[in-house]
């Protein structure tokens, strides 16, 4: 057996090329031989693993904006994603023939986000479709009507919450009332006559938003509730399981009633499918912008599935994969899964996966720093109102269907 040189990787890892680690011992003593002449080194600068920027941050004096917190002291790490997420999305997402999709999960609202964050990227055209759970749209409701959310504590007694009749999301504090005059407002306006009918969620929620908007004129509080600003802008607003949550209980309810509102999951998924066709056939591109994971993550990345697999129409997958998270992908859960994996399904375009960022931490740190950023950095983009253009979507939807299945 003949004996393997020291120094450098194994020769099998690599064929019989030579390792450009190189001989080890000699690599000692040409340092010390710099070192005791007192010679800079030189960098290997045609080395590909060594062309990124060096980690040069800036000192941080209490002067600096978003953008340059970002972009100069966001190295590595999450923080690293984090950077990565604010460029992908300002560079790439929000070029004007992107259509951008916003995804929804975890109390996100109840913390203030939607006045915050999500209505000034609508309002500025950063956000042309939204997916969200249902609770996510129930408690931004209670802001649109005027009611009180407060910032608490969670260790306090749960037991004694109850007694003052205080309802608690970790360390969000409201009146059991806010629930009872939100579930007042809904069944009201859910017996209108416009109601009375099968319809999509984001026909639903346009309906909703346009009395929460009427309710905020009313009160002159100006514009709380990212459902009103949907409305406002002609953004559909979808959720991926209509019946979980108190929006959801309270159309239930009402069936008890005698009243006919129908949320029809069959024309979200097409309408949403819709969304998607029209940005690539339109000679532009899609891209996801997944805040959590759960069902909202998987509503929209299965349009393509849906487009392919289902309706046999050939396409290739979402252009643009922007994850923020808390979930791990080894557990095997939708909420971790990586671009990678969606990339076997059909959900991204595998050509397209260096355009895709998975950043781990809480989307109430992140959220509000990429939203300070991208309007820092971009002009708005003129609105798609694609809520307006639906049934024209659909249209080119049927049309590709019909003709992909002979």
């Amino acid at each position: 057996m003949s004996k393997r040189a020291r120094g450098g990787f194994k020769a099998s890892r690599h064929g019989s090329k030579a390792s450009a680690a190189g001989d080890k011992s000699k690599q000692k003593k040409a340092a010390e031989r710099r070192e005791a002449q007192g010679a800079p080194r030189q960098g290997r600068a045609r080395n590909p693993f060594l062309r990124g920027a060096r980690i040069l941050p800036r000192r941080i004096d209490g002067t600096e904006t978003v953008v340059q917190l970002v972009e100069g002291t966001f190295q590595a790490y999450n923080s690293g994603r984090l950077r990565e997420a604010c460029q992908l999305y300002t560079e790439k997402m929000l070029r004007p023939d992107v259509t951008v999709g916003l995804t929804l999960t975890g109390a996100l609202t109840p913390a203030g986000l939607g006045m915050s964050a999500i209505i000034p990227l609508l309002e500025a055209g950063f956000v042309d479709w939204i997916i969200s759970t249902g609770a996510n749209l129930y408690h931004d409701a209670h802001f649109g009507l005027g009611l009180a959310m407060h910032r608490g504590t969670p260790h306090t007694s749960d037991t004694v919450l109850r007694e003052e009749g205080v309802v608690r999301i970790y360390d969000i504090f409201f009146d059991y009332d806010v629930l009872l005059s939100t579930d007042a407002f809904f069944r009201k306006i859910l017996r209108a006559p416009e109601f009375q009918r099968p319809m999509s969620s984001a026909e639903f929620h346009w309906l909703c938003g346009k009395y929460i908007a009427a309710r905020e004129r009313a009160l002159g509080i100006g514009n709380k509730s990212l459902l009103s600003a949907a409305y406002a802008c002609g953004v559909p607003v979808y959720t991926s399981s209509p019946g979980d949550s108190s929006i959801g209980m309270n159309v239930a309810a009402l069936q008890l009633e005698g009243y006919g509102c129908v949320i029809d999951p069959s024309r979200d998924v097409n309408e949403t499918a819709s969304i998607v066709l029209n940005a690539k056939r339109s000679g532009g591109k899609s891209a996801v912008l997944i805040m959590g994971g759960g069902s909202p993550k998987n509503f929209a990345l299965q349009t393509e599935p849906q487009i392919q697999e289902v309706l046999g129409i050939d396409e290739k997958g979402h252009d643009f994969f922007l994850q923020v998270t808390d979930a791990r992908p080894d557990t095997g859960g939708l909420s971790g899964a990586t671009p990678a994996e969606a990339v076997s399904w059909g959900k991204i375009d595998p050509d397209r996966l260096p355009d895709a960022v998975v950043c781990y931490i809480d989307s109430t740190v992140a959220l509000p720093l990429l939203t300070s950023y991208a309007l820092a950095k971009r002009k708005p983009r003129k609105l798609r109102r694609l809520y307006d253009k639906r049934a024209a979507l659909m249209q080119r939807l049927q049309t590709e269907f019909k003709k992909a299945n002979g």
